[in-house]
């Protein structure tokens, strides 16, 4: 079976002819057009959410689509805004999103933090008033085409139960850390400190699917932190959420917790906080990238305890997933999906997304 059909939890996606990741960003764009966007900003969001899919986050991609325009259409993001710079040293800076859309932010701060790690070895940013900024690793993966090292976080809608608790307090609150080794190679992090991505769950209702209980309380439908229950130290993935929300809800003075609005309330602005940062590894020792390589490559020879399954380092399942996406020549969705996306072409009369033939 194709990993371009394949989610990242290994179910199918559905059978869907695949479609062109030209055909995927145009369509995006379009969209956001079509409600007022401007054309940057629309080529900034059809980028990231391509990417998602082509690296196999399905949850992050085209899924997230109508999300944005009823963010924007209810007034809860500002689709023209730019962000602005309230604080800054030479390696760190404190900026304001101004409830603008997630990724232009993100993109704005992530290209400051690679500018001040080039000048002085680190560049440190924080974020308030953002939206929600599409996948963690979209950011670090600019860093490391610049030879840093790159990290990005962010907080987000309180979803997750911590640790013995029965309600929601923290987001899923998601952790990405990349770093360049030889020839092209990286381990590229991008994962959620709750046992699943939002995301994931939308596609399970997609599909007409439960949510498995280690996933999400059945009695008050709190996502659980990574790890499920306590006994399988889903501590450690409360730990890592509020590390997160330390760095992006409590350092840049965002809404944090349980402060920041509901998922799907998007009549207010989130004003999520993100952190992004980038390093220079040359202001440390050298042969970073040989030393990195040569563990990278270590690992994936070991011997696997499954011989179907090989050993994998962070990034290689995304690897895999866009060189199958090349070879067949584009990404498929879960029907359910394709069918939204029709019927959002129609009411905003944009052209529908077609196929490969």
């Amino acid at each position: 079976m194709s990993l371009a059909g394949i989610s990242r939890s290994g179910s199918t996606l559905g059978e869907s002819p695949p479609y062109s990741l030209t055909e995927i960003h145009r369509f995006i764009k379009e969209c956001m057009q079509a409600i007022g966007t401007p054309v940057s900003h629309a080529e900034a969001l059809a980028t990231c959410l391509t990417e998602a899919d082509y690296r196999g986050h399905y949850c992050e991609g085209l899924n997230q689509l109508e999300t944005y325009i009823d963010e924007i259409r209810e007034g809860g993001c500002n689709k023209d805004a730019v962000p602005h710079i309230l604080k800054e040293t030479p390696v760190t800076a404190w900026v304001d999103g101004n409830n603008g859309l997630g990724v232009v932010v993100g993109n704005f701060c992530m290209n400051l933090a690679i500018k001040k790690a080039k000048a002085s070895g680190i560049g440190w940013v924080v974020a308030k008033g953002s939206n929600t900024y599409g996948i963690a690793g979209l950011y670090p993966l600019k860093a490391i085409d610049e030879g840093l090292l790159g990290m990005s976080f962010t907080n987000s809608y309180p979803m997750v139960a911590p640790t013995r608790a029965l309600e929601s307090a923290l987001g899923t609150n998601p952790i990405s850390m990349a770093a360049p080794g030889l020839n092209g190679d990286s381990y590229v992090l991008d994962m959620a400190t709750a046992a699943v991505a939002v995301g994931k769950i939308e596609i399970l209702g997609r599909k007409q699917l439960p949510v498995p209980k280690e996933w999400a309380n059945p009695e008050t439908g709190a996502l659980r932190p990574l790890g499920g229950h306590e006994p399988n130290s889903n501590y450690k993935g409360f730990g890592l959420a509020f590390f997160v929300e330390i760095f992006c809800g409590i350092l840049s003075d965002s809404a944090y917790g349980p402060n920041i609005r509901k998922y799907g309330n998007f009549t207010q602005g989130a004003n999520l906080g993100h952190c992004f940062v980038a390093l220079n590894p040359t202001y440390f020792a050298p042969g970073f990238e040989e030393r990195l390589s040569d563990l990278m490559n270590f690992i994936r020879n070991m011997q696997p305890a499954d011989p179907d399954k090989p050993v994998l380092i962070p990034g290689d399942l995304e690897r895999e997933h866009m060189a199958t996406t090349d070879r067949e020549g584009g990404v498929r969705y879960v029907k359910d999906l394709v069918a939204s996306c029709r019927k959002l072409a129609q009411r905003l009369n944009v052209k529908p997304l077609s196929p490969l033939e």
